[in-house]
């Protein structure tokens, strides 16, 4: 059904003409009981958006009509949801528990996963333990992760939002950048007897990715040590091809295999963790799929009215398309959690920053936001200042734990946990302000502010409240979010799960680049070309890049 034609669109739409005050809403004593939910260990507060009863209601009837519930099935139970690639797409599938099957196209998907992970976890067991070791003999003392995208913003978020569980001096460090700045940065201050390199790309063809590996071989190369020992102790490889990595040089023994129906910025849960199980155990990673997994059942059994993947959903779809707000920002307010808003920034705009529906038509409503954001403090001094006084509406998410230790760790600091209250106090402020304005302030502060010292309000968030930032609890919030992506396509009627926008681009980078190698600037646009050409003068004249 068109949305021209979906009756509960059509009343969203009239009902987005006359959307309340959000501080009028607080009229309501109960609100804020009334407008959360919980799950997992997080506590879901969106009693400061612009709804109320009927708007929600509306919206629960708009994912009804979209059959919601038939659709979180369909993608948890290997349907091939990622129709312009006819696959699956079933990352869910990652954080099954052992034992458990999932068969698709008669193959138990359960079974590969488990066969993975064991995999993995044995070579966590000899990395951690010392036994994996060098060319000289050493044991392995730093990894590095080289990839790009979802190969290298999971495991890198979650990586540094899980450091204080780290139980090995083994050190990881992440690489990215093609330029080959930031891995020669990293060389320079590591040991190449000591260094190991996991080569993470799921085609094993992205030149990102690869230029960096090439670079990090020809650093071991330059300790005269015999390639074939260089390429088996110093090397692992992830990737749903076989072939290419053993053209490469990986070992079969160091090569871990992905699926096509595990898309990038959605394969942290898979050996594309392994950086990640190597700083914190096997046991804290099975932990982190384990907080997923149980995401997924609440997400598979819950009542829309309860369920926070489908609530963070609606409230999405809400704001973008009927409200007009084009912009939404992520605020944790834990350092940990730093690389959190990067992470989102690519799972929601390459999953949901399309403009045609699943028919091929194009759409003639508002998808995804432009999504960004930043912890807390530098968001506060940084750009704050738009969202309270700023001429634009932007929908935020605070994300915050209530406590700084979990139950299981044992070194409490009360300095930092002082801090940790500083910090709690600052995000519940913002929030207030945000939503009321000048009325947060009180009546005798109102009076004495000037023109210049007004604060607008009715700026929509949603507060997400962790027990404590854990393995369990980070996977759980992480599937939250890739679920929301999931609920805001299917009302939107696109397929999150591909990404042509991206491919594009490298199709594009791959012509220039043959034309930087041969010295040509023609064949390209007028601009393309002029600026072609002033780069091979410079070039020319400088001897090089």
């Amino acid at each position: 059904m068109s949305h021209t034609t979906n009756t509960a669109w059509q009343a969203l739409q009239n009902l987005a003409a006359t959307t309340p005050n959000i501080g009028e809403l607080f009229a309501d004593s109960s609100r804020s009981e009334k407008f959360s939910a919980a799950a997992c260990g997080i506590y879901m507060d969106y009693s400061k958006q612009a709804l109320d009863n009927e708007r929600l209601s509306a919206l629960i009837a708009l994912a009804k009509s979209k059959n919601l519930s038939d659709k979180i099935n369909e993608l948890l139970s290997g349907v091939k949801v990622n129709d312009t690639e006819n696959r699956a797409a079933l990352h869910t599938a990652l954080r099954l528990p052992k034992g458990e099957s999932l068969l698709v196209d008669g193959v138990d998907v359960g079974g590969q996963v488990h066969d993975s992970l064991d995999k993995c976890e044995a070579i966590v067991s000899r990395i951690r333990a010392g036994v994996w070791r060098g060319y000289s003999g050493k044991a392995i003392t730093d990894v590095v992760n080289i990839g790009v995208g979802g190969s290298d913003l999971g495991p890198l978020m979650a990586a540094t939002a899980l450091e204080e569980w780290a139980d090995t001096d083994i050190r990881v460090h992440f690489v990215s950048n093609m330029d080959g700045t930031q891995l020669d940065g990293l060389l320079k201050k590591l040991n190449p007897q000591t260094t190991l390199f996991i080569i993470s790309s799921k085609s094993f063809g992205t030149i990102d990715t690869l230029s960096n590996a090439k670079t990090a071989k020809a650093w071991l190369l330059s300790t005269g040590a015999k390639e074939q020992s260089l390429l088996r102790r110093h090397f692992i490889g992830i990737s749903t091809r076989t072939d290419k990595m053993s053209a490469w040089g990986i070992h079969p023994d160091n090569q871990l295999l992905l699926w096509d129906w595990v898309g990038g910025r959605f394969s942290m849960w898979s050996a594309i963790g392994l950086a990640i199980a190597i700083r914190i155990g096997m046991t804290g990673f099975r932990a982190l799929l384990a907080g997923a997994y149980a995401m997924d059942t609440h997400f598979a059994t819950a009542d829309f009215e309860h369920n926070l993947p489908v609530l963070l959903g609606l409230i999405g779809v809400w704001n973008s398309t009927f409200l007009g707000i084009n912009a939404h920002t992520v605020l944790p307010y834990d350092g940990r959690l730093s690389f959190f808003p990067n992470y989102l920034t690519q799972l929601e705009m390459e999953s949901n920053g399309k403009s045609v529906a699943r028919d091929g038509v194009a759409v003639d409503y508002d998808t995804c936001p432009i999504l960004w954001g930043d912890i807390g403090s530098n968001a506060q001094h940084a750009f704050y200042q738009l969202l309270h006084q700023g001429t634009q509406r932007v929908s935020c998410d605070f994300i915050t734990p209530i406590r700084r230790y979990d139950n299981q760790q044992h070194h409490h600091d009360a300095y930092l946990e002082e801090q940790h209250k500083l910090s709690l106090a600052n995000c519940l402020a913002q929030s207030q302000v945000l939503a009321f304005g000048n009325g947060a302030l009180g009546e005798t502060a109102q009076d004495e502010l000037n023109e210049f010292k007004r604060y607008r309000g009715n700026q929509p968030s949603t507060t997400l409240l962790l027990d404590s930032l854990s393995p369990s609890t980070l996977g759980a919030l992480i599937a939250l979010y890739e679920h929301k992506v999931y609920v805001m396509s299917v009302l939107w009627g696109i397929n999150p799960f591909d990404q042509w926008g991206v491919e594009v681009g490298k199709v594009m980078a791959n012509s220039v680049f043959d034309a930087l190698n041969d010295g040509k600037a023609d064949g390209f646009d007028g601009s393309t070309n002029a600026l072609l050409a002033k780069i091979l003068q410079a070039q020319a004249m400088q001897g090089g890049v």
